[in-house]
């Protein structure tokens, strides 16, 4: 019977079989990723894994992807389609944790110290101007948001090309180091000076020492008007390069027997260096996950953990207790509460010792990842209206979207939609009953949308796109772009000869943006 085998010598025969395989293949082609396990070979039920996927679904937050490491190995891994394995994912602030540790290497290769002045690395800004308190500001009080300005300058990215001297010249209202406060342009700075000291952009100084030795490819950052990369936010990478970091972490900075980080630096770049919100009740801060202090661009969280944390959550969080990491990539707007299930349902389940082989429970697991998917756009009701639209263009009344007509074509041969604004026009085929996955230029929802450059530097963006008839006369589309955690929702309605579009976001469905009207032309 199965259950009499020990469960790490069938998979040492399937890591043996695995190897012979790779030894067909030419030497270049040979990439050491992170190896998987079994769940229970590593003393982690299947079944609990099943049962906090079960909960993702029904819960009402979005899961994107999912991984988990235990004892340095890929226990399990799923997407909910139509996102993948091979699709990077926008970070948003775990981009800062990357900055931090490029700050590590700078400070190890004694390019910087953390107690250097901001104001050093720029003497081209510094005239008599500058404030007392911007004058003793260093590198440490970036690294740990406590750089004094209140409130946050990143909720206006500045509108010129020299962010650097806009922040220089921003009030500090509190003695740097005494106070926290989020700060993503603290964490800018932070790339500004990793690009002044080394003469590389963040992205280009990592990749020798960073995403090389960890096999960390496909990547992109976002840059600002004069080509620093943005540091606190606008990084994209896979989950599994996620996964990748946070093990690094993990394992002190060892990574195939290289010390590719320096174990000192992980050790101060992780650990507690001030309080959010120390006049807060004990009861209050040990129910939040965001009142454990912070680090160097990272959150120390409960249960003796820490994490990587981006926007509508995108995590890399780190439990060197139980010899495991875990990446998420999500959209919601209740990030805690994505936190609370990891600990309440996949932290417990972590045993000491390897479990016994649980062959139906690994099938069943592996059933279940292969199911999950997010909701498709309803194909049940059809529409009349389709001969009739298919091909014509409707003129857009004057919006601030800039968007000048929209137009549809419908037919068995593919359908799609094209939107018009004063410079390009932008045509995405829609799928009824299925996704079309295409490539745009035309960005989707974002929350630093309103930032000078934003997206700037990127590639087109993937899109799985789906349309739905609400009504006869109500059409609805469904772009999803897949490298992003959000979607974007127009609605059609057609009233004769006339249509009136309404857009929303999916991290913003009670926004109320105006309705655009239009009428057709041809």
């Amino acid at each position: 019977m199965i259950k009499q085998f020990n469960m790490k010598a069938l998979y040492g025969v399937y890591l043996f079989f695995l190897f012979l395989a790779a030894c067909e293949k030419p030497v270049e082609e040979k990439v050491i990723d992170l190896p998987r396990g079994v769940p229970e070979a590593e003393g982690v039920p299947s079944s609990s894994i099943q049962a906090f996927l079960e909960s993702a679904d029904t819960s009402k937050h979005e899961f994107h992807s999912f991984m988990f490491l235990r004892h340095g190995k890929v226990i399990a891994e799923s997407w909910w389609s139509p996102y993948g394995p091979e699709l990077p994912h926008t970070m948003y602030s775990t981009s800062k944790s990357f900055t931090s540790t490029a700050i590590g290497f700078a400070v190890t290769e004694k390019l910087l110290t953390v107690n250097d002045s901001v104001i050093s690395f720029f003497p081209e800004y510094v005239t008599d101007s500058v404030s007392d308190f911007m004058a003793t500001l260093t590198v440490k009080d970036l690294l740990t948001m406590s750089v004094g300005q209140d409130p946050d300058p990143s909720a206006t990215i500045p509108g010129d090309s020299l962010w650097v001297k806009s922040f220089l010249y921003t009030p500090i209202i509190n003695k740097p180091g005494t106070k926290f406060l989020y700060n993503s342009m603290a964490t800018y700075m932070l790339s500004a000076i990793v690009t002044k000291v080394t003469g590389q952009k963040v992205i280009d100084y990592l990749k020798p020492r960073l995403f090389d030795p960890l096999h960390i490819q496909g990547i992109d950052w976002e840059t600002d008007p004069v080509g620093n990369n943005t540091g606190g936010w606008g990084l994209r990478l896979k989950t599994e390069d996620m996964a990748k970091f946070g093990q690094l972490l993990l394992q002190k900075g060892k990574w195939n027997g290289e010390q590719v980080l320096s174990e000192e630096w992980i050790a101060e770049a992780t650990s507690f260096k001030i309080q959010q919100s120390p006049e807060l009740p004990a009861e209050t801060k040990a129910k939040s996950d965001w009142l454990q202090g912070y680090c160097y661009q990272f959150w120390r969280c409960r249960n003796n953990a820490f994490r990587g944390d981006g926007a509508f959550g995108q995590y890399i969080i780190v439990m060197p207790d139980r010899d495991a990491v875990i990446a998420i990539t999500s959209e919601t707007s209740d990030m805690q509460g994505i936190l609370n299930m990891v600990w309440d349902q996949l932290l417990p389940a972590m045993a000491d010792d390897e479990l016994p082989v649980d062959a139906a429970a690994v099938a069943s697991l592996e059933r279940k990842i292969a199911s999950l998917s997010l909701q498709l756009p309803s194909a049940d009701l059809a529409s009349t209206m389709e001969g009739a639209l298919s091909g014509k263009v409707f003129k857009l009344d004057s919006n601030g979207r800039n968007m000048e007509s929209i137009s549809f074509q419908f037919g068995s041969a593919g359908s799609d939609v094209a939107l018009k604004y004063k410079n390009d026009t932008y045509k995405i085929p829609i799928g009824w009953g299925e996704w079309k996955y295409s490539q745009t230029k035309r960005p989707g929802p974002y929350l630093v949308a309103r930032a000078k450059n934003a997206l700037k530097g990127l590639p087109p963006f993937k899109v799985a796109a789906a349309y739905s008839w609400k009504e006869e006369n109500v059409l609805e589309l469904t772009l999803r772009y897949i490298e992003s955690p959000h979607t974007e929702t127009i609605t059609c309605t057609f009233e004769g000869e006339d249509v009136m579009l309404d857009f929303k976001w999916s991290f913003a469905p009670t926004m109320k943006p105006p309705v655009i009207e239009g009428e057709l032309v041809e």
